[in-house]
C-alpha cells in the first residue's frame, strides 16, 4: 500500500552549494518524531523564516529543510493525553522551522509540550497574524511591564515599527494607554501607523545618525527594539530614569556600542526577549492575554494572506526590508 503523502516547501542545498526552494510531495515518514501530528491550516513569515528559505548557515542545521517557526492547525492524531484528534492548537517557537521541519507543510509532527491550545477568542488566521512576531512584541510589553514603565511615565519608541514584531507593538502599547513613538524608515506609512495606534511617527534618522555622546537627552520612558545595532545603542541612550528597553531584533546589526553610563547613571534595564524556548507557563499565559484583555483590536490591518506556493516574492521583500505588517501563509490554498 502506497504512503500518503503531502505538500511542503522545501529548501536544498547542491552539492555545489547552491540553495534551491520549491513545491514538493514528501512522504509522511518524512516527518521527525514527536507525540502529536497536526494538520496545518495557517503558518507565518518571520525574518528568520526567510534566512531559513535562502539555506542561511545560522538558522538551518539540515537538508532538505522546510520553513515555517509557525503553525496553526488540527490535531489528527495524537498519543498524548492532553491533545486528542480535532483539537485546534498553535505551535511556535522551539526547534520549529530551524533544527526540523516547520509550518510550510499540510502536517507537522511535534513534542506535545511544544503546543498551545488554541484559546477561545482567536480563530486559527488570527493565531498566525500574531504568530512569533505577536508573541515576541507581547513579551516586550511584558518586560517593559514588569520594570515599571507606565503610560504616566512618557512615551515609548517601537523600532522597525512597520515590521511584524513593530506593527503589534504599537497596537498593544497604544491599547494600554502608552503614547507610541512609531521609529521607522518607511515614511510613506506614516498614516497606517497613527492607524493602529502611534501618536507620533518618527524618521529612522532619530537613531541612526552618528551620536558619538555616551548619554543624549532623555526622550522616552521605554522602548521596543526590533532592529538591534546602531539603533538600540542610540536608543538606550535616550532612556529616562529607570526606564526600559526590550530588545528582539538583529536585523540591523548585532553589536551594541555603549558605555555603562546608561545603566550607572540612569538605571537602564536593557531586556532581552527570547521567544523560541520561552518558557511553556509563560508561554501559555501570554497567549491567553492576546486572546483577551491585550488582543488587538486593529488586528486585520497588519496582515496579508499569502499561498504557501507564492512565499519566494515575499521572503526577498522581507530580507530587503521591504515588508509592512504580518504576511500569513495560507497552508491550503493551491493558487
Amino acid at each position: 500500500m502506497t504512503e500518503p503523502g503531502f505538500s511542503c516547501f522545501v529548501v536544498r542545498k547542491g552539492s555545489d552549494g547552491s540553495i534551491t526552494a520549491s513545491m514538493e510531495r514528501q512522504p509522511r515518514s518524512a516527518l521527525p518524531a514527536g507525540e502529536v501530528l497536526i494538520r496545518v491550516r495557517y503558518s507565518s513569515l518571520n525574518y528568520k523564516d526567510a534566512m531559513a528559505a535562502t539555506g542561511n548557515a545560522g538558522i538551518v542545521k539540515t537538508f532538505p529543510h522546510v520553513p515555517g517557526i509557525d503553525a496553526a492547525g488540527i490535531v489528527q492524531e495524537s498519543s498524548d493525553p492532553r491533545y486528542t484528534p480535532g483539537m485546534q492548537v498553535i505551535a511556535t517557537g522551539h526547534e520549529l522551522g530551524v533544527e526540523r521541519w516547520g509550518g510550510w507543510s499540510d502536517y507537522v509532527r511535534v513534542p506535545a509540550d511544544w503546543l498551545v491550545p488554541l484559546p477561545a477568542g482567536l480563530s486559527l488566521e488570527e493565531a498566525m497574524i500574531l504568530g512569533t512576531a505577536g508573541f515576541t512584541a507581547a513579551q516586550c510589553v511584558q518586560a517593559l511591564l514588569h520594570q515599571g514603565v507606565m503610560p504616566e511615565k512618557g512615551p515609548v519608541a517601537v523600532t522597525g515599527a512597520t515590521g511584524g514584531v513593530g506593527s503589534v507593538a504599537v497596537m498593544l502599547l497604544s491599547q494600554l494607554g502608552f503614547q507610541v513613538v512609531a521609529v521607522s524608515g518607511k515614511g510613506d506609512q506614516t498614516n497606517w501607523l497613527k492607524s493602529l495606534g502611534a501618536a507620533e511617527v518618527a524618521g529612522r534618522d532619530l537613531l541612526t545618525d552618528p551620536k558619538n555622546r555616551p548619554l543624549l537627552s532623555a526622550k522616552f520612558a521605554g522602548g521596543v527594539d526590533t532592529v538591534g545595532g546602531s539603533v538600540l545603542t542610540n536608543l538606550c541612550k535616550m532612556i529616562q530614569h529607570r526606564g526600559c528597553v526590550a530588545c528582539c531584533g538583529v536585523a540591523g546589526g548585532g553589536e551594541l556600542g555603549l558605555t555603562v553610563y546608561p545603566f550607572i547613571l540612569r538605571g537602564l534595564t536593557l531586556s532581552g526577549i527570547d521567544s523560541a524556548w520561552c518558557p511553556d507557563d509563560v508561554r501559555a499565559e501570554i497567549w491567553k492575554k492576546l486572546a483577551t484583555t491585550w488582543k488587538p483590536k486593529q488586528l486585520q490591518a497588519v496582515k496579508r494572506i499569502v499561498p504557501r506556493s507564492k512565499m519566494q516574492p515575499e521572503v526577498e521583500k522581507i530580507l530587503k526590508g521591504e515588508n509592512v505588517g504580518r504576511v500569513v501563509v495560507d497552508v491550503e490554498s493551491i493558487l
